[in-house]
């Protein structure tokens, strides 16, 4: 089994019972009963949970000071006993960090290849470990909301699932809907939406390679704002790099009086796209249990008999050394 997947990003290491899990705050800060929640179901997993007094921190809305941020995530991954990384919550202020995050800190991660677990806005993390790491990322449960929840609110086999060094296989959850048939396979990128847009321009923007699955999630944003910013995704030529698009529930994104709703704006502006459209994966914001998606590993949709999904046919972790 090689050390990098078919696309070229390298895999990160195994976690498991017993590994060792550091908590980080890239984002929003958060409310202690639902922190202390999610330390509890880390452990129910078998995992240790490890923070320091950072994640703690706070200034307005965001959660300490962009610097302070970006330092906990390089420290954690220097850390030789620390197997993964999970973000308590997103929110806003990830992408504060990356001024104060250096080509070095990429290559500190590299070293580590110890996985980061977030959605929402630390997609903004998982842009920057793609393109300035080249790693694997883990598109999952946070602490808030998600883990602090346990079962009825992630799923717990798909998060152990994508730690693991083999592929998660047939990922076929209810309630997904092929907008478009067809048949598309290539790396599993993507995140929330705004945050991909949000990259662009900078040093470290979406840069997915040509062929890949865009997974693409959003929450609370109306279609009119949906319209607009899938627009600029295809203008900027990234959405034809696409070989396939897999939308998340979206939810909150309707019109309240019902006028339009995002399954019908997703539709339209995506009429002309060439490939095969899947929606209502739940991933990221969901209203029924969120499903683990490892980004970077290759990918297969499933659009034909049977109820549609993903195929993931290649592991995110590996065991052997970098």
């Amino acid at each position: 089994m090689s050390l990098r997947t078919r696309a070229g990003f390298l895999k990160v290491r195994p976690a498991g019972p017993g590994s060792r899990i550091g908590l980080v705050a890239p984002a929003s800060p958060f409310d202690q009963d639902e922190f202390e929640a999610g330390v509890s179901e880390l452990h129910r997993l078998g995992f240790e949970p490890v923070y320091d007094a950072r994640v703690f921190e706070r200034r307005g809305y965001v959660a300490g000071e962009a610097e302070r941020r970006a330092a906990q995530l390089v420290d954690f991954w220097r850390r030789e006993d620390v197997a993964a990384l999970v973000a308590v919550r997103g929110g806003y202020g990830s992408l504060q960090m990356f001024p104060f995050l250096s080509m070095a800190d990429a290559q500190v991660a590299r070293h580590s290849r110890a996985a980061f677990v977030g959605y929402s806005d630390v997609t903004s993390v998982h842009v920057w470990l793609a393109a300035c790491a080249g790693m694997v990322s883990i598109h999952g449960p946070m602490i808030d909301r998600r883990l602090s929840a346990g079962p009825a609110a992630y799923d717990p086999l798909s998060f152990l699932a994508s730690l693991r060094d083999e592929p998660m296989g047939e990922l076929r959850p209810a309630g997904v809907d092929v907008l478009k048939a067809g048949e598309a396979d290539g790396p599993l990128c993507g995140g929330t939406l705004t945050q991909l847009l949000a990259s662009l321009g900078t040093p470290w923007a979406f840069d997915p390679p040509h062929g890949h699955l865009l997974f693409i999630d959003e929450v609370g944003e109306r279609p009119y704002r949906l319209d607009r910013m899938l627009v600029q995704l295809r203008q900027t030529g990234l959405l034809s790099r696409a070989a396939g698009l897999v939308f998340g529930q979206m939810p909150k994104c309707d019109e309240p009086d019902g006028s339009a709703t995002a399954r019908a704006t997703v539709a339209d502006v995506l009429r002309d796209f060439p490939g095969p459209v899947l929606y209502g994966f739940p991933s990221g914001h969901t209203v029924t249990p969120l499903v683990t998606l490892p980004f970077g590993v290759h990918a297969r949709m499933i659009c034909g008999a049977g109820a549609p999904g993903l195929m993931i046919d290649e592991a995110a972790a590996h065991e052997g050394g970098a």
